[in-house]
């Protein structure tokens, strides 16, 4: 652990992370114009953005071993250049089934930075600055869409769709340079190394270890949630607010997370907050149950969701004070992470479709109510 925080490296690889959620966001902002590069492809388009999502299901936790492996600044380069090439070859949109393929190659790449970087940013920290430092690796998501819907869009607009990906690749070799002399090699445990040769194994650790798995299995309830309500919610808002709502509860998320958030972890501990998050979204649900499509609750459960983003990826270093079971505990979140996002919405729109908009508050509220349960089970359990 570091006595002082080295800001300006944390800072470079948050912003390396802000590269990885460009991958998948720079298809979802202009998927609808897919088409017109590639006409009759029809429902195969859907790959485009769900291969990257789909990899992560099935090897998010092989990453966290990967990564472990072959060593955490090898890791960080090698995808940051990986990714590179991929937006490069994108942005001539080469034959559907070679661009497909490149989606899978930048998927992998995108896990590696998604479990090397975090590990790497909770060791650079100090431990009075660490709740911070995850808080802040937590917003990349939401600032990096935020940044593609505001400057990707008109820039595509103005220069084409490769033109877009062409920036992404220089993007991203260019973090790969600011970081190639930067990034200190960090020493790993042989033993932890050796433990985890078996991949079966691995996942077999990590979700029966109420230390290793509990970010984890709290981020699935999160992400279930959180992008099936910007999605499916919106038609229950009100006509004159509806925009502004669904703008603004991502952006008080990421608030909330960088203010409210970190000010709380100084105070108690990562997964305090969790659960903190998790209630708070539940009284919000139960609140949208009885004052349907009210803005300032669903502000707030914006708010609440924004504790819990924050403090899970501050619960991996917190939790686990070695470096191999950290990049474990990253995988995991990236496993159940892609799992959440998967499934969430369409979870949530069976739910519409059979039982309405109460059954879709009644449905937030257990699981926000699930994810509060079960870090309350884990944390006894580690007691």
């Amino acid at each position: 652990m570091e006595s002082r925080t080295n800001w300006p490296l944390v800072w470079l690889l948050w912003a390396a992370g802000l590269g990885a959620a460009a991958q998948y966001g720079k298809i979802s902002v202009i998927f609808d114009q897919l088409p017109q590069v590639y006409p009759g492809a029809g429902a195969a388009l859907g790959f485009a953005v769900s291969l990257v999502g789909a990899l992560g299901i099935l090897l998010g936790i092989v990453a966290g071993v990967l990564v472990s492996r072959i060593g955490y600044r090898r890791a960080i380069l090698s995808a940051l250049l990986t990714g590179a090439a991929m937006s490069a070859i994108q942005s001539v949109f080469p034959p559907l089934p070679l661009f497909l393929a490149t989606r899978v190659i930048e998927g992998a790449a995108h896990l590696a930075l998604v479990v090397a970087a975090p590990t790497y940013i909770a060791q650079l920290s100090s431990d009075a600055d660490r709740g911070f430092a995850m808080t802040l690796w937590g917003t990349f998501f939401g600032v990096a869409f935020a940044i593609l819907a505001w400057a990707g869009l008109p820039f595509a607009a103005a220069f084409g769709l490769g033109g877009l990906m062409l920036v992404h690749a220089a993007y991203m070799a260019l973090m790969a340079a600011l970081l190639w002399r930067r990034l200190p090699r960090l020493i790993r445990s042989g033993a932890e190394a050796v433990r985890q040769r078996d991949l079966i194994d691995a996942h077999r650790r990590i979700y029966t270890s109420p230390w290793i798995g509990a970010p984890a299995l709290g981020w699935l309830f999160y992400t279930a949630c959180f992008v099936s309500v910007l999605t499916v919610l919106p038609p229950f808002l009100p006509s004159g607010s509806r925009a502004f709502v669904i703008g603004a509860m991502p952006l008080m998320s990421i608030l909330s997370s960088l203010t409210l958030g970190v000010w709380l972890m100084r105070r108690s501990d990562a997964v305090t907050v969790i659960i903190t998050g998790f209630v708070t979204c539940a009284v919000c649900a139960l609140g949208l149950l009885f004052l349907p499509g009210a803005p300032l609750v669903a502000l707030a459960m914006g708010a609440g969701l924004g504790l819990v983003q924050g403090a899970s990826f501050a619960a991996v270093p917190q939790l686990n004070p070695a470096l191999e079971d950290r990049a474990l505990a990253n995988g995991g979140l990236a496993q159940m992470g892609n799992l959440g996002n998967t499934s969430g919405t369409p979870l949530m729109v069976a739910v519409i479709a059979g039982f309405g908009y109460g059954g879709l508050m009644s449905a937030l509220c257990l699981l926000f109510l699930g994810g509060a349960v079960l870090h309350l089970a884990l944390a006894r359990r580690r007691a």
